[in-house]
């Protein structure tokens, strides 16, 4: 009896872990949370139709060191970059004013914010400081170990460091990834 308690409680324990995610918020909520504790953000611009985006959240945000680097390091922002919210960033409000709700799950007219942050692709991980100041976006599917590089680079501001190209291909060649697949 002790025995199957104890199984069970560790199959229990195990599907917690397993079922740990990244904790998504919106940008809004994000700003608000870096006034009162300073983080980077990690923002996934995504849309409904992408494929490689919805390959990003199925092989890549779900993966176990994915999830507690960013939700340790960063805050991570879901931003739908055809959707209709309502963004406010830098005393300026961005919205999608040509957002059509019968097109909400195929290509839809461009959020303003999308085109503020230079977002051309799908999907699009924008980084962004302390202070809401982006740092850089990174274009395309990132698996867990492509997209550890980017996390580690700038939650630890080593990308400051990186002044030439010759210095930016060295510590691309030299990262060694630690995430499991």
């Amino acid at each position: 009896m002790k025995k199957g308690l104890f199984i069970l409680v560790l199959i229990f324990a195990v599907g917690i872990v397993n079922a740990q995610e990244i904790n998504w918020l919106s940008f809004n909520e994000a700003l608000k949370l870096q006034k009162k504790e300073p983080k980077k953000i990690m923002m996934d611009a995504y849309t409904n139709w992408c494929g490689p985006c919805k390959m990003l959240d199925k092989n890549t945000f779900q993966n176990k060191d994915v999830v507690a680097y960013v939700n340790e390091n960063y805050y991570a922002v879901k931003f739908n970059a055809e959707g209709k919210e309502s963004i406010t960033y830098q005393e300026q409000v961005y919205e999608n004013p040509n957002f059509d709700p019968a097109k909400e799950n195929r290509r839809n007219s461009v959020h303003e914010f999308t085109m503020a942050l230079g977002v051309n692709a799908y999907p699009t991980i924008v980084f962004l400081d302390e202070t809401a100041q982006v740092i850089t976006p990174v274009r395309g599917y990132q698996n867990p170990q492509q997209l550890e590089l980017y996390l580690k680079l700038f939650s630890t501001d080593k990308y400051k460091e990186l002044d030439s190209q010759e210095v930016v291909n060295a510590y691309f060649e030299s990262f060694v990834p630690e995430f499991v697949e």
